[in-house]
Formats: structure tokens, sequence, C-alpha cells
């Protein structure tokens, strides 16, 4: 048995292998090393409160209470999912009594982005004051789940996700724990880690899985799909990871990466992601980021669209694969966008000015007598189909909204504006 984590053999082997020092966590380095914030906090003997933000099993509760350990603080362990105001006023209570006697205390609060505004504000002079060191965990982003006045005294630690060096570390932990070999080839190996996501705690609990099963033979990727179930990828719909893949996949497209942009639309479908929330986001990229460039794109997103509606899944993802195929290798071009972002800055600064009267209908006597439509050119009574005149308001300089690039149709738009401009210059020589 290694004694480096002294644990009954009848617990699960996470819980068995749950670290008895801050050295022995894995994949925080950045955190818990000589140069990390928390090493720094310790070495000095001085704990900060701090909010720990970071995915499932990457460690938070471990550190925690290692941290209280480290400090020699009380380690007041919560729950924000089953705890309320009369269980936080209990906890304070008792590390107030608890601070008049020289100790201090290390309130964790799991899941704090459950607790509700009111709720956190309950936190500030307990913190303020010094009665309790606060440990936050959360799994989602502090800067949306959490108020400012909480945030502003605490420092906000990201953990990473477990990556393949940390993972192999735990299997040789678990195998100098059981004392044996798991039944792991290279392939199967880099499976189970591919399994588990980044996740130590789910990790374990597959090798735990795996240890009522002989040394050998070992498993190949297939053999380990049957004995072990994979979970879906984490990804909460409604959370930062909804934004965060959205994100990945419409700035893969705009920087025409198609193979990542497939990529993040799967993460994105097999987490279960509503796949007319893709369809609206492919649709909202055909016009923002490429635009005129390629005016079939709009309407490629448009049939894609329709197409999944009609087969549903899993058919209908071929046509959303089709169309980031499409859009990932089209044209860019956001002069479009950028042009209507121009000119509604320019519309909430001239405010109210008229059209010019001459492009003004003139359906009543009174209005022909007031000038109404005097002077208007009809266009096609041009040879050139284009009459030049100003349909700009009186008093307003002529504004260049739209510059598209020499990409794409886009090329061709742009000779034809070069074309009317040198015809209106003609036309209006002043």
């Amino acid at each position: 048995m290694n004694t480096l984590f002294e644990r009954p053999q009848d617990r699960p082997l996470a819980e068995r292998l749950r670290p008895n020092r801050l050295n022995q966590v894995v994949g925080q380095d950045h955190l818990i090393g000589p140069d990390g914030s928390l090493g720094r906090m310790l070495a000095a003997g001085r704990l900060s409160s701090v909010i720990l933000w970071g995915p499932p099993g990457c460690g938070k509760t471990t550190i925690a209470r290692l941290l209280a350990e480290g400090t020699d603080l009380h380690f007041e362990p919560l729950s924000a999912v089953f705890s309320g105001v009369a269980d936080l006023r209990k906890v304070f209570d008792a590390a107030a009594k608890r601070k008049e006697a020289g100790r201090g205390t290390l309130l964790f609060v799991d899941e704090i982005h459950r607790f509700n505004r009111a709720q956190q504000d309950g936190f500030l002079p307990y913190v303020e004051n010094g009665t309790v060191v606060l440990v936050g965990a959360t799994t989602e982003n502090p800067s949306f789940e959490l108020n400012g006045a909480l945030l502003s005294r605490c420092q906000v630690l990201v953990l990473k996700r477990l990556d393949d060096a940390a993972l192999d570390i735990l299997i040789e932990r678990a195998q100098a724990e059981l004392g044996r070999k798991l039944p792991l080839n290279d392939e199967s190996r880099a499976a189970l880690k591919a399994m588990a996501d980044g996740d130590g705690r789910y990790f374990l609990n597959l090798v735990e899985a795996l240890s009522i099963l002989p040394s050998e033979p070992a498993l190949d990727a297939a053999g380990l799909a049957k004995v072990v179930q994979q979970r879906a990828p984490a990804y909460d719909k409604d959370r930062e990871g909804h934004y965060n893949l959205i994100s990945a996949l419409h700035k893969s497209l705009r920087g025409s990466d198609t193979d990542a942009a497939l990529y993040w639309m799967a993460r994105m479908l097999e987490g279960g992601e509503d796949p007319a929330y893709i369809c609206r986001r492919l649709t909202r990229f055909a016009v923002e980021d490429i635009g005129l460039a390629d005016p079939n794109a709009a309407v490629q997103a448009l049939a894609a669209w329709d197409i999944f509606e009609r087969l549903g899944s899993p058919e209908g993802e071929l046509a959303l694969a089709q169309l980031v195929v499409y859009l990932g290798t089209a044209p860019k071009s956001n002069a479009a966008y950028v042009a209507y972002k121009a000119a509604r800055k320019s519309a909430k600064e001239t405010g109210s000015l008229m059209p010019p009267m001459h492009i003004l209908n003139a359906p009543t006597k009174m209005m022909k007598d007031l000038g109404y439509n005097a002077g208007y050119q009809y266009d096609h009574d041009t040879p050139e189909g284009f009459s030049g005149q100003n349909y700009f308001p009186d008093g307003m300089n002529r504004r260049r909204f739209y510059d598209p690039p020499e990409r794409g149709f886009e090329r061709e738009i742009r000779k034809r504006l070069d074309y009317w401009d040198r015809l209106r210059a003609k036309r209006n020589p002043d």
C-alpha cells in the first residue's frame, strides 16, 4: 500500500488517493508551486480569501482542505446547494467565538455561485473583519455569477482541467495503491484519459471500475469501451461553456479554419446544444462575417436551417456540417456590418434632419407649392440610369459608410461604386 495516501481500504479509490499534502495535488503547479499565488501565501503564512474557479474534478475541495491544514485554520465546509441563511449565521457565530479564542476559520463554500446576490452580500462583513477566510469553489465564471462586492474582496484563482501528464500520475498512484497493474495498453490508456475529459475524480472512478479485472490480457480501446461507459462532454447550455464554444466556432469560421469549426460544432452537438441555436448563429455569421463577399452564404445558411428542420437529427446534422464547410471556405468581409454600425452612429449624431426636398413625394398641391419633389430627376430617364443627385440631408456632408474590400463578389461591387462616384463627380463638379 502507498503510505502517502493512508485511507481505509473500503473507501472509494478517489477518496483513498486524496492528497495529504499540497505538493501531492496534480495539475495545478501554476497555483501551488513556489511562484504560484497559493504557494506564496503559504510561504508567508498568511492566507487571503480566494475563489477557486475550475472544472469538476480538478482539486478545488482538496486544495481548500489542505490550505486550512497548512495555515492551522479550522476547516468549515459548506455546500451552497444544501445551505441557507440560517446555516451561514451558525457558521459565522461559531467563527466569531473561535476568533475570540485565538483561532481563525477557513470557510469553504462549494458551488458558491448557487448563493443568490443577497446571500453573497452576507459574507462581506465577516470577510472584511477577518472572522473567516473565505475559499469559494465554483465551476462557473465568477464574473457572471458572483457580485462585484464579493469579488473585490477575493482573489480569483483559475484551476486547470487535468492534462495527460497529471492523469498519468494518477494512474501510477492508483496502481501503487492497488498493488498491481491495470489491464491497459498504450491505446486503451490514451482512450481512458480521453474519457475522463480532465476530471480527476471521474478518472479515478473509471480506474476503480477496471481494478476488478485481471492485469492480463490488456484491453484495447474497444474492450475498454465495453467495460466503462463514456460520459458526454461537459457542457452547460445556459452557462459559460455554452458561450465559450459558440465563440470558438464563430472565430474559427472567421479565421477560415474549417476543420476547427467542424470540431467545435461537433462538440456543441455532442454536448446536447439545440441545433436551432447553431443554425441561428451560423446564419448570423453568414451576414456578419461574409456578407456581400459571397451573397450566396446567407442563402446556404437558410437552406441548411430548413433542411435540418425537415430531416431532424442525426440526418440533418450533415446539412449543418456542409454549411460550416461552405462558410469556412468562403471569402470574408464585414464591410456591410461596419457600414451599418457607422450609419447608426451618424444617425444618432445628426438627430432629426429632414431629407432634401427634391426626394420628397408631393401628393397634395400645398406640398408642391412648398417645393416638395421640385427638381427631382428620375434616374431611369438618364443615359446611364444614374442622376448623381444628393440624397443626404441638406447641411450634412456626404459620408462613405460602405467600403467593400477587394475580395470575393465585393470586388465587383467596388467597381460599381467607383463607377457611380466618377459619374457623381462629373455631374457635380463643385
